[in-house]
């Protein structure tokens, strides 16, 4: 993997398991989160329900959704869609893991978003 535009966030295990992290960084300035299911798969999305906003990272993850903690609705980790019926989405974050690291792929500043 190039390093390019990929930024080290932390271990894995300081995300707890169906839990997430909020991050000081930014996708195209809107706050990121990264989660880990039951089965310690890593996504990564932007921290703001499609809804009103609400942060995604403060949910309840099943399986691979999770459900804003304001309104309960429920958006698929991998693709960042709103499972029926509800509609919307929020924009996936790529994220890797790599010898228990967690990295995340952000653009560089002024990119277009």
């Amino acid at each position: 993997m190039s390093t390019a535009n990929w930024n080290k966030v932390g271990r894995l295990e300081s995300i707890p398991v169906r839990g997430a992290r909020r991050l000081c960084s930014l996708y195209f300035g809107r706050p990121v989160a990264v989660f880990r299911t039951g089965d310690d798969q890593i996504f990564a999305l932007v921290d703001e329900c499609p809804h009103k906003k609400g942060p995604l990272s403060e949910g309840i993850i099943a399986g691979d959704t999770v459900a804003c903690p304001l309104h309960g609705m429920v958006i698929g980790l991998q693709d960042g869609v709103a499972v029926a019926p509800d509609e919307g989405a929020v924009k996936t974050v790529p994220v890797s893991v790599i010898e228990g690291e967690v990295y995340l792929h952000l653009p560089e500043p002024g990119a277009p978003g």
